[in-house]
């Protein structure tokens, strides 16, 4: 081995070591020195031990039921609209709700005698918010970390365009900046107090936590009149611990042991 290729080698080590805080040779001692990343509640915030999701996807009865949620979702946290424009890159996408069908969002459903009502119906679906979250685990720079509350969240100025969270996520969450999203925004943007994104990071649903900060449910809860339920887990008297106990509810690859937030009604 010459001195050269024993230069390059030194160089791209010392390189791998930054970007990934030293894991792969030294295990979590190394990461621990990144700290988690922390969201600040105002006085009058809402709070939770465990928040949770309950879509109850009976009362969706048309596609202006979905366009609402999608459309309070993406307009309050400035998500582009990339391919709506005929400019050659309508292939990329970045969406943090949106919907599939049933054989696509739970494949691993055994249950052949469905009705054609279930099987034909749209579902919503966005970050599931596990309470073992594995796109956690897997990202080098904790850009995104999981709050006390049960929240998988992002810290944006952490993400360094490595896409690990995107191979951890099973359910498909979250979506990459291959451009610059704000040309593809509307002029003003639709929500001047929510930071806009750059190229060449990852962004998901945050089950509205800059909103659950000022004592506001998540926009999708509040535009869903009804459909969609939000509260503690943990709570017995919450809305969504009364949906649970009275309605059949399934979640997405439970297999995995990911333990998702986020519970259907069927």
């Amino acid at each position: 081995m010459n001195k050269n290729r024993r230069s390059f080698l030194k160089v791209a080590g010392l390189s791998v070591f930054a970007l990934t805080g030293g894991a792969g040779l030294f295990g979590t001692t190394a990461q621990a020195m990144v700290s988690p990343g922390k969201y600040e509640h105002a006085p009058k915030g809402k709070i939770a031990k465990r928040w949770a999701m309950v879509i109850d996807t009976r009362k969706f009865r048309n596609v202006e039921d979905y366009d609402a949620i999608i459309k309070a979702c993406h307009d309050a946290h400035n998500v582009p609209d990339i391919r709506s424009r005929k400019d050659g890159h309508e292939d990329q996408e970045i969406k943090w709700i949106w919907t599939d069908s049933y054989e696509h969002a739970f494949p691993d459903d055994m249950n052949e005698h469905l009705t054609k009502h279930v099987l034909d119906r749209p579902f919503p679906l966005l970050c599931n918010h596990c309470t073992n979250p594995p796109c956690v685990r897997v990202c080098p720079t904790q850009a995104t970390y999981k709050l006390p509350n049960g929240i998988v969240t992002m810290d944006y100025h952490r993400c360094i365009g490595c896409r690990f969270c995107m191979a951890g996520c099973p359910y498909g969450a979250r979506s990459f900046n291959f451009l610059d999203p704000r040309p593809y925004l509307s002029d003003p943007v639709p929500n001047p107090q929510y930071p806009t994104r750059m190229k060449g990071v990852v962004e998901k649903c945050t089950f509205c936590t800059e909103r659950l900060a000022k004592g506001l449910l998540p926009a999708c809860v509040e535009a869903s009149e009804g459909r969609i339920l939000f509260g503690d887990l943990n709570d017995p008297e919450s809305d969504v611990c009364k949906a649970l106990a009275e309605n059949f509810s399934i979640r997405r690859k439970p297999n995995l042991g990911t333990q998702p937030g986020v519970y259907y009604i069927v």
